[in-house]
């Protein structure tokens, strides 16, 4: 993907799941409609006498949380993978995943926990949903656009 300046829409945004079985080989999910980023931080603070009642602050623990909506598309690599780890627990739902930013940028979970939280239901008209969060699990990697 190029490289993007300025302002963009969402969409190019793009997430991949490790779908080998050595981890390393990406795939992009397909029929992603949405995602949210919440970022879970953690905020040491105290009040010590010589700043005369003014609060200090130290972040001290990070966590991210990216929701997904999709729809389940089936003989997709990546959205059957995801599919799958509705029936796994413990280490079995992990898997790596990357968040690839337009500009280039390329956040890699390595370990990341794929919650699956929809997977198909809905009323009888509406096409499949598959709904997942994934969240960190230990520090990503960033690789900085080139």
């Amino acid at each position: 993907m190029a490289a993007t300046t300025g302002v963009y829409p969402c969409y190019k945004n793009q997430f991949q799941i490790g779908t080998g079985a050595d981890g390393n080989t990406m795939s992009n999910i397909a029929d992603c409609e949405t995602f949210g980023v919440a970022f879970d931080n953690g905020v040491e603070e105290w009040h010590p006498f010589e700043q005369e009642g003014w609060i200090r602050r130290l972040l001290t623990a990070k966590g991210v949380t990216i929701t997904v909506t999709a729809k389940r598309n089936v003989g997709d690599t990546g959205n059957d993978f995801i599919a799958g780890l509705a029936w796994e627990n413990g280490r079995d739902a992990e898997a790596p995943f990357q968040w690839t930013f337009p500009d280039g940028t390329k956040i890699v979970f390595n370990d990341a926990v794929i919650n699956v939280t929809n997977l198909g239901s809905g009323e009888s008209t509406n096409v499949a949903p598959l709904e997942f969060e994934v969240l960190s699990n230990g520090k990503p990697t960033v690789t900085p656009a080139a």
